[in-house]
């Protein structure tokens, strides 16, 4: 099944979310060479794709689950978590409509 992971960020987490991207993208990486990921990104702070130094409010990952268990096992475990970025995180079932 498909998992909504959104996640806010704290204030002023660009540092840190920069510091740990790597990390986080190779996870991402991972569940995209197993096929699981539908999409991820994270969201501007301000109304741009490249918001530079007002950085980003959080993020969004849908990606496939085999249980809601494992879909916040998998969010608890984000680098983004350890390095501090996220302030909280909601994990919930997603059911693709379109496209």
């Amino acid at each position: 099944m498909l998992y909504a992971i959104i996640a806010e960020d704290v204030a002023d987490s660009l540092e840190n979310r920069l510091a740990a991207r790597p990390a986080h993208l190779e996870r991402l990486n991972a569940l995209l060479d197993e096929g699981r990921l539908i999409l991820a990104g994270p969201h501007p702070a301000i109304d741009t794709e490249d918001p530079g130094e007002a950085g980003f409010s959080g993020s969004l990952i849908v990606a496939e689950f085999t249980s809601l268990e494992d879909a916040h096992a998998w969010a608890a475990d984000d680098p983004y978590q350890y390095a501090g970025v996220y302030a909280s995180v909601t994990v919930k079932p997603f059911k693709k409509v379109f496209p």
